[in-house]
């Protein structure tokens, strides 16, 4: 016999108080593992940013909850959890130019509530932050061909101290198209199993974008994009590249430009219905 619908809803109410209190519990073990793993040697000098690993972790969760959980609400609340480990490790501090304001809301989207950010006046000086130690992850606007030269911090970032190593936001539904950045690091990112590179090439100012394709295609770099930052004397290009591509990749040698500059590499996003 059907239960009541007043009897019916305390069931389901009191499931659900049960439910929050096993979620509760788990979270309480993953953080104790957290701490755990932070106090011994088998993770020392990594850190807690680890951002290939957390985009794998994504990945799987995003399968594993296909049909169920809107993906654009685990992929939040798992942003949440990760943050919070990391501040059990010591935590970190987030630079960006102040004025960028989808930066802002793309990077506290990204590491979660518990992260300290610091905005400064320009990209330069989160960089500078960053190369001082005084931040640890720098979020700068994704680079747009034509911009004014003191918003492309590409063509200046010391490469391979600093490093693209995340591409936010992590997930956008399907036809995304509102803001993205690119967040930077000390030292080499690590690879998630489906990343993209950045690669600078300097070459000569009259290069033109028919012949800087062909000669990364030749060398077995076909690019995904291409932009060109023209200077006196000189041309700077930003060439995207699918897969990794670090110092010492034998292909690099094949280019026929004065200086090749790896940049670092990210995730590739992930994408889909949103739920």
């Amino acid at each position: 016999m059907p239960l009541p619908p007043e009897a019916a809803l305390a069931a389901l109410r009191d499931e659900i108080d049960r439910l929050d209190q096993q979620i509760l519990g788990l979270l309480r073990r993953r953080y104790e593992v957290v701490a755990t793993l932070a106090g011994s040697r088998i993770k020392s000098g990594s850190g807690p940013l680890r951002p290939g690993r957390e985009a794998m972790i994504l990945r799987r969760l995003l399968a594993e909850s296909a049909g169920g959980v809107p993906p654009g609400a685990v992929v939040r609340i798992w942003h949440e959890i990760i943050s919070a480990s990391s501040a059990l490790q010591g935590g970190y501090t987030v630079a960006l130019p102040a004025r960028d304001e989808a930066g802002l809301l793309l990077a506290r989207d990204h590491f979660g509530g518990a992260i300290a950010l610091r905005p400064l006046p320009s990209p330069a000086a989160a960089l500078s932050a960053l190369s001082s130690g005084e931040a640890q992850v720098a979020i700068l606007p994704l680079p747009e061909e034509g911009e004014p030269p003191e918003r492309a911090w590409w063509t200046a970032l010391a490469a391979p101290r600093l490093q693209v190593a995340a591409r936010l936001p992590f997930w956008r539904p399907a036809g995304y198209a509102g803001p993205e950045a690119l967040a930077v690091m000390p030292g080499a990112p690590d690879p998630s199993g489906a990343d993209r590179s950045l690669l600078r090439l300097e070459t000569a100012a009259a290069a033109g974008r028919a012949s800087l394709l062909a000669a990364l295609e030749a060398a077995g770099l076909p690019a995904l994009g291409l932009q060109i930052q023209r200077e006196a004397g000189h041309a700077l290009a930003l060439a995207e590249i699918e897969g990794v591509v670090a110092a010492g990749d034998p292909r690099l040698a094949r280019l026929p430009f004065a200086h090749v500059v790896p940049l670092g590499f990210y995730a590739v996003p992930a994408s889909g219905d949103p739920g």
